[in-house]
C-alpha cells in the first residue's frame, strides 16, 4: 500500500538543478535507499519532504494527504520523522528528556491545559513517560536515560535521534547517512533494528554512501544525479544497470 508519493519535484540552486522533475512512490512497510554522487540532490529532496525547503514546482503526498507547503510541524504530525546527517538531539538536556519532549502531548501544547495542570494533561505526561522509556529499551539506551545527551558516545546519539523521530508517532523515518560515523557493531545494531521497524510496520527512506549497506538491507533502491532519477529497482537490478555504473565512476561530480 502506497505511504510516500512524490511527484515532479523541481528545485533549482542558483542555476543548478537539486531536484529535476523527480517522482517516486514509497509502500508502507519497506525499506527504500536514496543513493547518488556527492551533489546528485538526496539531501535537499529530504528536505523538501520535511518541509525545511519548499520546491519549485511538484508535490508530495502522505497516506495521500498533500503535505507540499506544509510547515515543519504539521508534516511532523501527518506522520513523518526525520534524522540527520549531523546529529540534532538537545545536548543539555537528558536521553530520556529528549524522547518526552518528542512524544505527541496534544492537551499539553494548549496553554490552559499546560496551565491549569488537568487530570488529561498528567495522563498524557505518563503516556510519554510510558513511551520514552519503551524506545529507550528498544535501543539499548534504558542505563544511559539520565545521562545529558551531550555525554553520550556519537552511536548513543545517533540511537536517540532516531528513538526521537520514532516518539513523534512517526510512520515514515526519513534517515540521513543512520551508521555514519559508528563502529561496526553499532552499524549492525542499527540496521537490525530498522529491520526490527520494518516488520513492525514503519517505513524507512534513507540517504546511505557505504553500498554494502544500501544492498544488503534495501528493498528499492532509488538513485539520483544532478538532480534526476536515473534508476530505480532491486538492489540486484541497480547493481547492473550502466548510468549507475557511469554515474559512480565515470564521472567527477562536483558537490551541491
Amino acid at each position: 500500500m502506497k505511504l510516500l508519493e512524490v511527484r515532479n519535484l523541481k528545485k533549482e540552486f542558483d542555476g543548478v538543478m537539486a531536484a529535476d522533475d523527480l517522482s517516486f512512490t514509497i509502500n508502507k512497510g519497506t525499506i527504500i535507499s536514496l543513493i547518488g554522487p556527492n551533489g546528485a540532490g538526496k539531501t535537499t529532496v529530504f528536505n523538501i519532504l520535511c518541509g525545511l525547503c519548499l520546491p519549485d514546482s511538484g508535490e508530495t503526498y502522505l497516506n495521500g494527504k498533500q503535505i507540499t507547503n506544509l510547515p515543519t510541524h504539521r508534516i511532523a504530525k501527518a506522520g513523518l520523522g526525520r534524522t540527520f546527517q549531523n546529529i540534532r538531539v538537545f545536548p543539555q538536556i537528558t536521553a530520556m528528556e529528549n524522547l518526552m519532549l518528542a512524544a505527541k502531548t496534544p492537551t499539553g501544547e494548549s496553554i490552559f491545559g499546560a496551565l491549569g495542570r488537568t487530570g488529561k494533561v498528567r495522563n498524557e505526561e505518563t503516556e510519554a513517560e510510558k513511551q520514552a522509556l519503551y524506545y529507550l529499551d528498544f535501543f539499548g539506551l534504558t542505563e544511559k536515560k539520565y545521562q545529558l545527551a551531550e555525554n553520550l558516545s556519537q552511536g548513543q546519539r545517533k540511537l536517540l535521534e532516531l528513538a526521537r523521530a520514532l516518539a513523534t508517532g512517526a510512520q515514515l523515518l526519513l534517515l540521513d547517512e543512520p551508521t555514519a560515523g559508528v563502529y561496526p557493531e553499532t552499524r549492525k545494531k542499527i540496521l537490525n533494528l530498522l529491520r526490527e521497524l520494518r516488520d513492525q510496520g514503519k517505513t524507512i527512506l534513507f540517504i546511505e554512501h557505504d553500498m554494502k549497506t544500501v544492498m544488503g538491507i534495501s528493498e528499492k533502491v532509488i538513485v539520483m544525479n544532478y538532480g534526476k532519477k536515473i534508476a530505480e529497482g532491486t538492489p540486484e537490478e541497480i547493481k547492473k544497470n550502466e548510468q549507475v555504473i557511469e554515474a559512480y565512476l565515470g564521472r567527477d561530480n562536483g558537490s551541491a
